[in-house]
């Protein structure tokens, strides 16, 4: 099957607190994936890289690959 989303060393920062660290998975097309953890394990951080919310808090930062079919959503 095709891969949906390909996430691929992502990590994410609030100012100097690293809250992600190098998340990589894939989704395969027609597929459901549950985000699943405890509370405040970087799931909220997380599904706000994918969607690019993360980057409206002025201290937040996120550096790796997220493709969404061909598109890197963070490429230029």
């Amino acid at each position: 099957m095709a891969t949906a989303v390909e996430v691929r060393d992502l990590k994410a920062w609030f100012g100097k607190t690293e809250a992600l660290h190098g998340i990589n998975m894939a989704v395969e097309e027609n597929h459901a994936t549950a985000v699943i953890g405890p509370s405040g394990c970087g799931k909220s951080t997380f599904i706000r890289c994918l969607n690019r919310m993360h980057e409206t808090n002025p201290v937040a930062r996120a550096e790796g690959d997220v493709k969404v079919g061909d598109m890197d959503i963070y490429s230029m």
